[in-house]
């Protein structure tokens, strides 16, 4: 008996052993290449994204998204059972295991994400294409491109620079409503927008870039006089990055100049860019 249960063990450890060794034969990465898979069998079934853990299962096998579960008061959509508790702990490991490029990777972006995550990089990745403010032109491209995309069209003919840090001067008709602006010290592009509306004009700021960690951070200030010597003073704590300019009004981050305190329709402003601390 005593023999016998010292073969099983070695035979198990021999079996082991093997393994490591083809383990060890390898490549070092072990996520598995998408190239492999039918990606599509790696998203909730129920609203089609990408599963991201925890994924979870009914008694049948059938999975859903931790979103989904909720959603559907905790019941199978396929067979009815409950759902929501029961963790797929292999369907994660496959999630985890398999590796996507960015999908900025043709902009020069080099990071490897592991499936389900791509959505939340993007939104956050340094090469994000950006789209020109100009109404006319239908370039995108990384903010640094769009930037030195204005030094090679007619764009910055009608550009005006500022200095961070340093108040400057906006002059605009409310009609035009966006004014572009570029930092001379800074790769910055800054879209000044203005919106009538019946209680008056909202006046925003916002920089075109993504709202990547690698992307620097900005605070304004505007000031603006009336005729009668008033003065109006909004601080922002923050300039709202953008991918794209949007000509829709402003819900939040904005100064709302009334009717009655207006020269007109031309807007004159005094902003101030500053840069906030980078750690």
């Amino acid at each position: 008996m005593v023999g016998a249960f010292s073969g099983e063990k070695d035979g198990a450890s021999s079996i082991l052993t093997q393994k490591r060794k083809r383990s060890s034969k390898s490549s070092p990465d072990k996520r598995l290449s998408p190239a492999l898979l039918d990606l599509n069998v790696l998203d909730c079934p129920i609203c089609f994204e990408a599963f991201t853990i925890p994924i979870f299962q009914c008694e049948n096998g059938h999975l859903a998204c931790s979103s989904c579960c909720p959603k559907m008061s905790n019941k199978c959509p396929t067979c009815a059972l409950p759902t929501g508790h029961i963790r797929c702990r292999a369907m994660e490991s496959v999630v985890e295991s398999v590796c996507v490029p960015c999908p900025n990777a043709k902009s020069g972006c080099t990071e490897n994400l592991s499936y389900g995550k791509q959505l939340t990089h993007e939104k956050e990745c340094d090469f994000s294409p950006c789209s020109c403010p100009e109404q006319d032109c239908d370039y995108t491209g990384p903010y640094k491109d769009l930037y030195r995309h204005y030094d090679s069209t007619a764009h910055h003919e009608r550009f005006n620079w500022f200095l961070c840090g340093q108040p400057f001067t906006a002059q605009m008709d409310i009609s035009d409503k966006i004014l572009i602006k570029r930092g001379c010290n800074l790769i910055i592009l800054i879209a000044l927008q203005c919106f009538r509306e019946p209680c008056g004009v909202y006046v925003t700021v916002n920089c075109i870039a993504p709202p990547s960690p690698k992307v620097r951070e900005f605070s304004y200030d505007i000031t603006y006089t009336t005729e009668d010597g008033y003065t109006m003073i909004y601080k922002s704590p923050t300039v709202k990055r953008i991918l794209k300019v949007s000509f829709e009004t402003p819900r939040d981050n904005f100064m709302l100049i009334p009717h009655n305190l207006l020269r007109g329709d031309l807007l004159k402003l005094e902003i101030c860019i500053n840069e906030l601390n980078q750690e």
